[in-house]
């Protein structure tokens, strides 16, 4: 019971983090187009369909895992179970919010792009 309570976190973390960076809105270097707000509603649509957690973001939780399992096992303080289990934990949420920060930041520099590529004068 103890370790499905520790998965919580986990879980909110990936609910908290499913639209971050597609809904980001630029700064525009003028007044925005009568095409602007179309033309952002469909950047960000496809900035959303980028998978939040990918293969990067994975291995950023796995890393973070085994090296706070590492870690764990080093902690004089507790069992050798537990401080593993808790490091474990402890390290996949840091590596798991690590790797939603940059697929955040992709899926951001996704709505730019797509804004600059219909021709509007997005400076960030």
């Amino acid at each position: 019971m103890k370790s499905a309570s520790m998965l919580l976190p986990i879980l909110i973390l990936t609910a908290a983090c499913a639209g971050q960076g597609a809904d980001y809105t630029p700064v525009l270097d003028g007044p925005p187009s009568a095409s602007f707000a179309t033309d952002l509603a469909d950047c960000q649509a496809l900035a959303r369909d980028q998978r939040q957690f990918d293969r990067q973001t994975a291995g950023a939780a796995a890393l973070g895992a085994g090296v706070g399992a590492l870690a764990g096992a080093a902690d004089d303080t507790l069992s050798d179970a537990e401080g593993i289990a808790g490091g474990l934990i402890v390290g996949a949420l840091a590596g798991a919010a690590a790797g939603a920060g940059n697929a955040a930041e992709r899926r951001e520099a996704i709505v730019v792009q797509c804004l600059r590529g219909r021709g509007h004068p997005v400076v960030g």
